[in-house]
């Protein structure tokens, strides 16, 4: 199966309102045949299926920690209402981007860093209930959402896997989502030569444990970063799911894997990851590039 998945891309950002249509055709050239677009919140639910359908790839729905606020107290109903309204459309493949961000500073006091939590914990439950995989937002967080994980399984109503999105913890924390069923994603990030941490673990964790992703229109690869003062004066650095495989030619490098074995291998973490990608990437023409 001659394809790259991408199990990370904001296809549905405003970034991409004046050309999505040609972002999708550049991906197929590369040979990205198939995106997942993860919501960020309930008011961008139908964005991130109608990006997802109009790519023939797929979607999922969730409220990313940094949009609780703005999502409001009612964000895992909603999810709840449309999980079950848009339960038989293949293209829904996972509950996400969910999790908690203990990165930024106003999200990680008091209030807001509770909120978040519920919203997780809520979300995560609801994974459960529907027999969906969740994608999680892992920013200096991954404890906790370890620990929320564990709880559902002891409960007996575990999760049924994932991808742990922009991985950057410990090896210690990655061996604990990898025991709970999780894929960790790596993306533009790894292209920098002082990501030393996340360098590390892209080369040595399992080969089945890793997935590629984009984040795009975020996390820019070396070749697109600009800096402050270049975009202030009006530089671009807008990241597109047809980078994807040559920062996949990262990886390639740091595991000592052709090309090849690294399409084969993070696509079949991804089928895993997210099973019912497997059904749309059939229907997709395979692409070599």
């Amino acid at each position: 199966m001659a394809t790259w998945i991408d199990t990370h891309c904001h296809l549905d950002a405003p970034e991409f309102d004046d050309d999505r249509q040609a972002v999708i055709d550049r991906a197929a050239a590369a040979g990205v045949s198939m995106m997942v677009v993860p919501a960020v919140m309930p008011a961008t639910f139908q964005a991130a299926r109608d990006a997802a359908h109009q790519a023939r790839g797929a979607y999922a729905l969730g409220t990313h920690p940094l949009f609780v606020q703005q999502a409001g107290a009612d964000a895992a109903q909603a999810l709840d209402v449309q999980l079950a309204r848009w339960a038989d459309d293949p293209r829904l493949v996972a509950v996400g981007e969910i999790g908690l961000d203990a990165f930024v500073p106003d999200s990680r006091d008091g209030a807001a860093w509770s909120a978040q939590v519920r919203c997780y914990e809520a979300q995560l439950a609801l994974a459960s209930a529907h027999g969906l995989p969740a994608i999680l937002h892992v920013r200096r967080s991954a404890d906790p959402l370890l620990k929320a994980l564990r709880a559902l399984r002891d409960q007996g109503r575990p999760v049924p896997g994932g991808i742990a999105h922009a991985f950057n913890g410990s090896a210690q924390q990655a061996e604990a989502f990898i025991g709970l069923g999780f894929k960790l994603g790596f993306g533009g990030a790894m292209t920098f030569e002082r990501a030393l941490q996340i360098r590390r673990l892209a080369q040595t964790l399992p080969a089945e444990a890793i997935v590629l992703e984009t984040d795009a229109p975020d996390i820019p690869p070396q070749w697109l970063y600009r800096t402050a003062a270049e975009r202030a004066a009006g530089a671009r650095s807008r990241n597109e799911p047809g980078e994807l495989p040559r920062i996949a030619a990262t990886l390639a490098a740091l595991r000592g894997w052709t090309i090849d074995e690294t399409r084969s291998i993070t696509t079949a973490n991804a089928l895993a990851a997210l099973p019912r990608l497997g059904a749309l990437l059939s229907a997709v023409p395979p692409r070599c590039a």
